[in-house]
């Protein structure tokens, strides 16, 4: 692993404070469904490598890219003031510059909860423009609280830079909703996923507009990308050989699944007959199993030849 794991003595003091602020938040959802999850968990600040951090707890992974210009934040946390406070605690633990840029990689609260407040502050936060569309939808929290919509969209790609620092933002495909970013930092070759490349096992949010069969689409153009670490959304920082490997799982997930359809099993009975254990991922829980995700997902292996 390419990663270094190392945070300046200096700074525990800061920290303390910020564990305190982000203890105290309210618990969000759990799990990786449709509303997003993550949960009220401690924030924690890690170097990943020279000038680039990441921010674990309290929902989705966040990147965070210090530069001699400001800082490149990706995916903000669970919604709420409290998570905000305790993610630019754990940001100023590191640096004084001030954020310049946020890009939220998809709809759920737990990646773009607090992309309102970082506006608010002065940031330019980018999303995919389908981001914005699923909004208007979305279900939002448990309490049924939702992040304000973007004002700053792109549609394919979009590169930003602070000083000699580059951000590139792509939108491959559909993969975990319709409006999926992946983040690339080509002078330190690394790339944020975002949900759509975790270390955990995956869902697709099919209600808004992610797809099973042109998952590996996005996977396949971002593995051509030259990067050696990939911030997953969920779960532990990844090589570029663990993100080929999870395209790979992808692949076989969706070939047994076609296969299934095929031979005539019935719809209800589906998920059940495909073989994940030796890839790891149960795919029989409510996130694959609900009507608006089933129906959706059979749909999509019946017409894959």
């Amino acid at each position: 692993m390419l990663r270094k794991l190392w945070l300046p003595l200096t700074t525990l003091a800061v920290l303390a404070a910020a564990f305190i602020v982000s203890a105290q938040a309210p618990a969000q959802e759990k799990g990786g469904g449709g509303k997003g999850g993550g949960g009220g968990a401690a924030q924690a600040i890690v170097q990943i490598k020279p000038g680039f951090y990441e921010v674990t707890g309290a929902g989705g992974n966040t990147s965070v890219r210090v530069t001699n210009d400001g800082v490149i934040v990706v995916d903000t946390k669970n919604l709420g003031d409290a998570n905000y406070d305790a993610l630019m605690a754990q940001i100023r633990t590191v640096t004084d510059k001030p954020v310049k840029y946020v890009i939220a990689t998809h709809v759920h609260q737990d990646h773009s909860g607090n992309i309102g407040k970082f506006m608010e502050a002065g940031a330019e936060v980018i999303v995919h423009e389908n981001l914005n569309k699923n909004l208007e939808t979305y279900a939002g929290n448990a309490q049924g609280q939702k992040p304000p919509p973007a004002k700053v969209t792109y549609t394919t790609s979009r590169t930003i830079k602070l000083g000699t620092v580059e951000a590139q933002i792509y939108h491959f495909s559909r993969a975990h909703t319709s409006g999926d970013s992946v983040v690339y930092f080509p002078d330190l070759k690394i790339v944020a996923g975002g949900d759509s490349i975790v270390s955990t096992a995956p869902n697709i949010d099919f209600p808004n507009g992610g797809s099973l069969v042109e998952w590996p689409k996005l996977l396949e153009a971002t593995l051509k990308l030259d990067f050696d670490t990939c911030i997953p959304g969920h779960g532990n920082v990844m090589t570029k050989a663990e993100v080929q490997a999870f395209k790979t799982k992808w692949e076989t997930l969706i070939s047994r699944g076609a296969e299934q359809v095929k031979k005539g099993t019935p719809k209800d009975q589906l998920l059940a007959s495909i073989k994940t254990d030796d890839i790891g991922w149960n795919i029989t829980g409510a996130q694959w199993s609900a009507v608006n995700r089933l129906d959706p997902f059979y749909d999509e292996l019946s017409k894959v030849k």
